[in-house]
């Protein structure tokens, strides 16, 4: 009997542990941290055999393969180790795809890819087909291979996860965009951080479709490198030569497969970094044969994704606008590109090797004042604190949400698009983004 260890016990470790166990594997499951008591349930009542804050090297480097968590470096010990070993080290994503021949819609990118993923599953579900919401969002691949399949699989891939992946293939492979992003776990090389997103076209066919951001710069440099296979859906903003999608005229534009077009400001979302998202999600559906009006109404009706210019609530004439998703320079960028008014913004956390250069020239023009979050802001006060706009230094939610109430004037907007990851003060994005809100409903 083969036997698989999962290193990292949690959504997709946990899901990858079940589903090895349904295929016959030894299986044992590692984790340095404490594994939640809900992932615990469900691994003892499979009787899968797990271990909590500790690795056991003599339990560990006898698989004959590993499947870790993409939050898990290679840099690890014991990664390092079973690297050292010989042990083929996979993901939770490219182990599922060996359990099942159901369609592969998988999204990629620095920005987007939560909304993009989550519009393509609320068309592809409008339009009644059977579709599974996997990846970074949703429940494990892994898990739903194992115990609820379905037809489609709509999957939104990290970088991380992208790294090991082998085999797989994505029916319908979508790259948003790429910038810098966790340059810290790519040694501070670019290009690295390019290559692993790159892999998103592997092993495609003649018989699978590629869709991509026509203008971006960096994807436009790496296309050269590849011998494309499949059928290839450039979109942009405006159209361009060769563009299957675009904005003409006011108009939402996709030529083929199927042609079709709608009112831009009949777009529920609005924008400039969601009309690619929405040109994205219309030419998945669109390929997948889904009907025009559907993709209409799904378009125009589609409400959004929690933490991405989520509206928190209106205090005293002040907006505030929970944008917790926006963990890199970027996607700060369009968050703040789409302000309609002055803005009090909230930066900082764990800062991933960012450049804040990009952003410079529209805090000027844009924001009233910045609140730093983070427990150490040094960084931010270096680059931003020469703009000569009033800054204040918090080290928690609650003393940002403070500072922030008195420093906005009714008519401004209070955004949390903080450019950096969560981890110095918070659990995670989510709960970055739930402290927010709950806050701003008590002021």
């Amino acid at each position: 009997m083969k036997r698989i260890v999962i290193l990292g016990a949690g959504e997709s470790g946990a899901g990858a542990a079940i589903l090895a166990k349904k295929e016959g594997f030894d299986v044992l499951v590692s984790d340095m941290s404490a594994i939640a008591p809900r992932y615990k349930k469900m691994l003892d009542e499979r009787q899968i055999p797990w271990e909590e804050g500790h690795h056991t090297a003599e339990l560990i480097l006898n698989a004959d393969e590993i499947i870790k968590s993409p939050g898990i470096p290679d840099t690890a010990p014991m990664v390092a180790s079973a690297i050292k070993a010989g042990i083929p080290i996979i993901s939770e994503i490219e182990f599922a795809g060996r359990y099942t021949t159901s369609k592969m819609v998988c999204i990629t990118g620095s920005n987007g890819k939560t909304t993009t993923t989550s519009l393509i599953y609320h068309i592809f579900r409008e339009a009644g087909y059977d579709a599974g919401l996997a990846g970074n969002i949703g429940h494990s691949l892994a898990l739903q291979v194992a115990e609820e399949p379905h037809e489609y699989y709509i999957i939104e891939l990290s970088s991380f996860q992208l790294d090991n992946m082998y085999d797989f293939r994505a029916n319908i492979a979508i790259l948003l965009n790429i910038t810098p992003d966790h340059l810290d776990r790519y040694g501070f090389e670019m290009q690295n951080y390019v290559d692993a997103k790159m892999r998103i076209l592997q092993n495609q066919t003649s018989d699978d479709a590629f869709i991509y951001w026509n203008d971006d710069p960096i994807i436009k440099r790496e296309l050269e490198k590849y011998n494309i296979q499949a059928v290839q859906y450039p979109f942009s903003e405006l159209k361009e030569k060769g563009s299957i999608g675009y904005i003409e005229e006011g108009k939402y534009v996709l030529e083929k497969p199927e042609p079709f077009n709608m009112e831009q400001e009949q777009l529920s979302l609005t924008g400039r970094h969601n009309i690619y998202n929405s040109l994205a999600a219309g030419l998945a559906g669109n390929i997948a044969g889904i009907k025009n009006e559907v993709i209409r109404k799904s378009l125009s009706e589609f409400p959004g994704v929690e933490h991405r210019l989520e509206k928190a609530g209106v205090v005293r004439g002040v907006q505030y606008i929970n944008d917790s998703k926006a963990t890199n320079v970027d996607a700060c960028w369009y968050a703040l590109d789409s302000m309609k008014t002055k803005v009090v913004l909230i930066l900082g956390g764990k800062d991933k090797g960012n450049d804040y250069d990009p952003i410079k020239p529209l805090v000027r023009e844009k924001c009233s004042a910045l609140v730093y979050l983070g427990a150490d802001n040094t960084k931010l006060h270096q680059n931003f604190d020469s703009i000569g706009i009033p800054v204040r230094d918090t080290h928690s939610m609650k003393e940002c949400i403070e500072a922030c109430y008195e420093l906005a004037q009714p008519g401004e907007t209070v955004l949390l698009s903080p450019c950096c990851a969560s981890f110095d003060l918070f659990k995670n994005m989510e709960d970055r983004g739930e402290q927010f809100k709950e806050l701003v409903k008590y002021l």
